[in-house]
């Protein structure tokens, strides 16, 4: 007597999940490619030459440099619906002209801040001052956390936001909080968060302290 074959049940496809997975490969993808924006080319190597701040900035970037080949990926928090949140994006009467501080010392950087992201988080009201996007509308929020200098890099945390819809509403979705260059080489000039951008709350999502700067707590 033959038994038939049991069908494999249908699989469950977490959209969730695969979509923040794509993201993510693709942000690392950009992150290892051999260079972006240059100014120079000599032989492999690529010369950067920026302004920051009012100061003048040449950096050299090679693509056989041990940091770049030997880059595995970024380690992050497993994506989870609770960290995405809806906010209200609440303008100030005229943007305001921001001053941060960065990452190499003596250096500042200054941001029109167009106004605040109110949202609730872990059972707790709070806000972010928002900075202009990169895309039409949108938005760029600069915060530390609970877990800066724990399991995220200490210094600063990015997210991007999309432009609010007509009733002022944004999504905020942490697992999508990524590093900035400095946490990655000491030679980045990344703007630091605003004093208000301090979130007192463990924000356990996103990317979390890279491979090159160390083991970090679970």
């Amino acid at each position: 007597m033959s038994i038939p074959n049991t069908p494999e049940p249908p699989a469950v496809t977490d959209r969730f999940t695969e979509e923040w997975e794509e993201w993510h490969r693709d942000k690392d993808a950009r992150l290892a490619a051999e260079h972006g924006s240059v100014d120079a080319v000599w032989g492999d190597a690529v010369i950067e030459v920026a302004r920051r701040g009012g100061h003048d900035v040449v950096r050299p970037r090679h693509p056989g440099h041990p940091l770049r080949v030997a880059f595995a990926g970024t380690p992050a928090y497993a994506p989870d619906p609770r960290w995405a949140v809806t906010g209200r994006y609440v303008p100030f009467a005229e943007p305001r002209p921001t001053t941060v501080g960065a990452s190499v010392e003596g250096l500042k950087h200054v941001y029109d801040a167009p106004g605040q992201i109110e949202f609730r988080l872990d059972g707790r009201e709070l806000s972010l001052t928002a900075f202009n996007g990169y895309t039409p509308g949108g938005f760029t929020v600069l915060f530390t956390d609970a877990t800066s200098g724990v399991t995220t890099y200490a210094a600063n945390r990015s997210l991007r936001i999309d432009a609010p819809g007509p009733d002022g509403t944004v999504q905020l979705d942490f697992n999508r909080a990524t590093n900035l260059p400095c946490a990655y080489t000491d030679f980045a000039t990344c703007p630091l968060p605003p004093a208000e951008n301090r979130l007192p709350v463990a924000v356990e999502a996103g990317e979390r302290i890279p491979h090159e700067r160390g083991s970090v707590t679970s």
